[in-house]
């Protein structure tokens, strides 16, 4: 696969009959028999079934199929999304591993646009703390980052085109930032968690992974839209959103929130974010230095309490003693949700409600809020990283976009973090596709030309 080729370039050049989905399908599972024994992505591979459909759909092609939005094209499933015949592990020794008798919202509607479902990439242990086996393609003995950590070290690589992730913190935006690929997590709600083992019912977000932001925004107006099966899913039509190779934003208005992101980031991640910043604003953005919205402060204890809470009432039945099967930091989340008061759980919900409403504030004057992906690059594989910039994103329900924007010294991508309005995808995308090309991000990980060494 030639990592240079997107989702959208690998769409047209399928229908206008340059490349074949077996072609491209093949291609992807080269690299996972070249590389996975380096990166430990996946948790399962249908190499086989993926074959099958790829060479049937090829045939289909010859005479005149109406190919979907995402025919031919292979995508990776984060473990904790139903796929029919594959079972649901969720990292953890503590799951059936009976194949699901059906499919989730977001894998059916994949189908129906085209997609092939390569198979089920890494997940950390119930998408929560503890570290995956996975590796970092940019330098092994670091960190994906947690938890869609299979799904977007897979996409560094090639292994697939696209890919879906969920996030209750920062789990698609932070592995995306440390994998050097891009990452968009919709509106609380927009997509439908059918199917999908929660974490946190007020915090969980289902989003999509790709190697563009506009792979990731053609990804978005497949799976989203009103599910009455899905928890806490809107009502609210599909997205309907599509790259446009000119501006529809000009000048863009960037509202950069400097305290804490930028004081807490590390230096390094910090001058590449503001070369980044410098480099959009040259190119015509403009620059709108804003406070933190209202009530920031609490929002990661806040935020903490929420996810402990709802995580510990999911797993309560289970959760004994003794605490066989459960790793450390996800029984110390359980422990810590059980012993909340439910006054003290209802003082969250409140303010949690409150602080989305600061963060529609703090945009009605700009296009979108841009902080730090992370405060730093990838850490070492002892962590899944600190998603204390993603987090306050993910518990105002607002959607977030990450585009990689430069390399540190040592050769670990950092990206751009943007905010935007709720239920605004399409404004957030134009915002990220135009910083996308003024970037120009071309950097893949040195595992592709030094080649794979297993450990």
């Amino acid at each position: 696969m030639n990592l240079s080729q997107t989702l959208v370039e690998a769409v047209a050049a399928i229908r206008r009959g340059f490349l074949t989905p077996l072609e491209l399908v093949d291609s992807c599972l080269e690299r996972i028999e070249q590389l996975e024994p380096a990166v430990s992505a996946w948790v399962t591979v249908e190499a086989e079934a993926a074959r099958e459909q790829a060479e049937q759909m090829t045939r289909a092609l010859d005479v005149g199929v109406e190919a979907g939005p995402l025919y031919g094209i292979p995508i990776g499933i984060k473990d904790i999304v139903d796929v029919v015949g594959m079972p649901t592990r969720a990292g953890s020794p503590l799951t059936s591993d009976q194949p699901a008798s059906a499919d989730a919202t977001v894998v059916t509607r994949l189908r129906e646009a085209g997609a092939i479902i390569l198979g089920k990439t890494v997940t950390t242990p119930f998408a929560c703390f503890d570290p995956p086996p996975t590796r970092n393609p940019w330098n092994e003995a670091c960190t994906p980052g947690g938890s869609s950590s299979g799904s977007a070290a897979a996409l560094a690589v090639g292994m697939c085109t696209a890919a879906i992730g969920t996030q209750t913190g920062g789990s698609i935006t932070r592995p995306a930032s440390y994998c050097g690929v891009a990452g968009l997590k919709p509106t609380f709600g927009r997509v439908s968690r059918q199917g999908i083992v929660p974490v946190s019912f007020h915090l969980d977000h289902v989003g999509t992974m790709a190697r563009s932001i506009a792979d990731c925004g053609v990804m978005l107006d497949v799976i989203a839209g009103p599910d009455p099966a899905g928890p806490a899913c809107s009502n609210r039509p599909p997205l309907q959103w599509q790259p446009n190779t000119l501006p529809r934003i000009a000048p863009l208005r960037m509202g950069v929130l400097r305290p804490y992101f930028f004081d807490v980031a590390d230096a390094e991640t910090v001058e590449l974010v503001e070369t980044a910043i410098d480099k959009l604003e040259a190119a015509g953005g403009r620059r709108v230095e804003l406070p933190l919205p209202e009530g920031f402060d609490r929002v990661l204890a806040m935020h903490r309490r929420i996810m402990a809470c709802e995580a510990a009432d999911y797993h309560r039945r289970q959760f004994g003693a003794p605490r066989d099967g459960y790793p450390p930091l996800l029984s110390a989340l359980i422990e810590e949700g059980l012993a909340v008061a439910v006054s003290d759980y209802q003082e969250a919900l409140v303010h949690q409600l409150g602080f989305h409403h600061a963060v529609e504030r703090s945009l009605a004057e700009v296009d979108v809020l841009v902080v730090p992906a992370t405060p730093t690059a990838a850490p070492d594989r002892s962590t899944t990283g600190d998603p204390s910039f993603n987090a306050p994103w993910s518990y105002a329900g607002v959607p977030t976009a990450a585009i990689p924007c430069g390399l540190t010294a040592a050769g670990l991508p950092v990206s751009l973090q943007l905010i935007g309005r709720p239920w605004d995808e399409a404004h957030l995308l134009d915002a990220a596709y135009w910083c996308e090309r003024e970037l120009a991000f071309d950097a893949v990980p040195p595992l592709l030309t030094q080649g794979a060494e297993t450990g």
